[in-house]
């Protein structure tokens, strides 16, 4: 539903299911990083590639949005890209109910 309403909005969404779902999440990085996009993602995995390991795309979105439905999750994600999308590049942001942080100024290497 999420990457629906995104493309709704007119975002371009790649979404790893349907392109090569199993694949690990250092290839979804490198994925990521090789076309210069946002990596939107519910795996807090992600946090432990980008801060303990150094490993870094254009930007990571981590969604922690468990317990609401699928139509109020999508809509919270298109409504933070709407205000935020920009804001969201080259750092690593973290969408939960009523509120968006976005940490940029660590470090990091390209993957």
């Amino acid at each position: 539903m999420i990457v629906d309403k995104l493309r709704e909005a007119g975002h371009e969404v790649l979404y790893i299911a349907e392109m090569d779902p199993g694949i690990s999440d250092q290839v979804v990085l490198e994925k990521a990083q090789g076309i210069g996009v946002l990596l939107v993602t519910c795996d807090k995995d992600f946090g432990e590639l980008v801060f303990r390991q150094g490993l870094y795309a254009k930007g990571v979105v981590l969604l922690r949005l468990a317990g609401l439905s699928q139509s109020v999750k999508a809509e919270i994600v298109v409504n933070v890209f709407a205000q935020h999308g920009s804001e969201m590049e080259q750092a690593f942001s973290v969408i939960s109910p009523g509120m968006i942080r976005i940490r940029r100024g660590f470090s990091h290497k390209r993957v």
